[in-house]
């Protein structure tokens, strides 16, 4: 899996740091998402793709590979 986070799109609810902190994070200045990893453990693949699901914006979109 693969994680790509668009700034641009972030209305910096931060459901995605709260769902998975080992992979998202919010900056301290606007508080838009940024990713720790992009390419998280398979381990944490449901909660990656349940915080894409409660994304407000759709900020985050997910690439099976």
């Amino acid at each position: 899996m693969r994680v790509h986070a668009d700034r641009d799109t972030c209305i910096s609810s931060g459901q995605c740091v709260r769902s998975v902190p080992d992979v998202f994070d919010q900056d301290e200045e606007e508080g838009v998402v940024f990713l720790k990893t992009d390419t998280p453990p398979p381990g944490l693949a449901e909660d990656v793709r349940r915080a894409a699901a409660l994304c407000p914006a759709r900020a985050i979109t997910l690439t099976e590979e």
